[in-house]
């Protein structure tokens, strides 16, 4: 029997049994990989949820100036800083006009005010502001948005009527000019101006935040102060 025929009925089995092996080994591979794959995503989502967080802890940052809570996935990821107290979202320019008349046996005094004013709608940050980041959304709970701060700009006095004998006092004056800012926060509440305030965030978020999961902002029942 020749060298060759010998060598050929010896190198099947040998790479039968070398085919074998491979395979084994592949199904091995196969299965180890299939086996850790859930931990390999989950460890792979959870880097994505906590790298979303500093983005929206940044954004915060620079919208707000405070850190809110985050949560991701119902676990504590970062706890609330409030180095302020609010935030104010929007400003508008707000007149209005108020007029006294008082008659007193046949004689009329008559004081009739017009009032510019600044009035700032925001959030009160005092209540709890919480950010809570799911695989399939992003859920952020804050307080509804009221009115901060009226600042006056300027007041005009239209109308200055004493009566004969029935003069324009002191106290008169100051009742009209405490009533000015009133009808100012009134006027502003009227025409929306703390829900334009909750829109307006929304879009900074939007803008600031770019993420596959939708973004909703939920404002608590608070009782609002207009």
């Amino acid at each position: 029997m020749s060298k060759s025929a010998l060598s050929g009925r010896i190198s099947w089995p040998t790479a039968s049994a070398l085919m074998a092996l491979i395979i084994a080994v592949v199904v091995v591979i196969i299965f180890v990989r299939l086996e850790t794959w859930p931990a390999r995503t989950a460890r792979q989502s959870t880097a994505e949820l906590e790298k979303l967080g500093k983005d929206l802890r940044s954004a915060f940052i620079d919208i707000a100036h405070l850190q809110p809570r985050i949560t991701i996935n119902n676990r504590v990821y970062m706890e609330q800083t409030t180095p302020v107290s609010e935030l104010v979202v929007l400003s508008q320019r707000i007149e209005v006009e108020h007029e006294f008349l008082h008659t007193w046996i046949g004689s009329s005094k008559r004081v009739k005010l017009h009032g510019t004013f600044t009035v700032k709608a925001g959030f009160d940050l005092r209540q709890n502001l919480s950010v809570d980041i799911r695989p399939g959304e992003i859920i952020i709970q804050l307080p509804h948005a009221q009115i901060l701060g009226i600042e006056q700009n300027q007041v005009d006095v239209l109308t200055f009527e004493n009566g004969l004998w029935n003069r324009i006092s002191g106290e008169d004056v100051q009742s009209e000019l405490s009533i000015l800012p009133q009808l100012a926060r009134e006027k502003a509440a009227e025409s929306g101006l703390p829900a334009e305030a909750e829109r307006a965030l929304q879009r900074q978020l939007d803008e600031r935040i770019h993420t596959h999961q939708p973004l909703r902002l939920i404002f608590k029942d608070e009782k609002k102060s207009e």
